[in-house]
């Protein structure tokens, strides 16, 4: 039985964000992507403590789907390393469960 998963990423901008999360959503590789703006990160980079502020991506997707998600958000990302984890969902309620499959098979046609 197919899992819903949550890939979670950031990105530098809103507009970066906004337009990656359009292309997966598109191609039905995730049934929805929530776009949290305002983050402050503190990280360890090269040696050095940076500072940024970035933008939270958070996508909806199957268990089989998370690998193309996170290589279509790499292939689009503007950071040479950008943070892509998969994490699993325990729980989901039954209905909204089969509109994020129904939502991630692929378009008829």
């Amino acid at each position: 039985m197919a899992r819903a998963v949550l890939v979670y990423t950031t990105f530098p901008s809103l507009v970066e964000a906004e337009a990656v999360g359009k292309v997966i959503v598109e191609r039905r590789l995730a049934a929805c992507v929530n776009i949290l703006p305002g983050m402050i990160s503190h990280y360890r980079w090269e040696g050095q403590v940076e500072r940024a502020e970035e933008v939270v991506a958070i996508f909806k997707t199957r268990d089989a789907l998370a690998s193309e998600v996170s290589d279509a958000v790499r292939e689009h990302h503007s950071y040479t390393t950008p943070a892509i984890m998969v994490l699993p969902v325990e729980s989901v309620e039954r209905g909204y469960l089969d509109w994020l499959m129904d939502a991630t098979l692929p378009a008829p046609g």
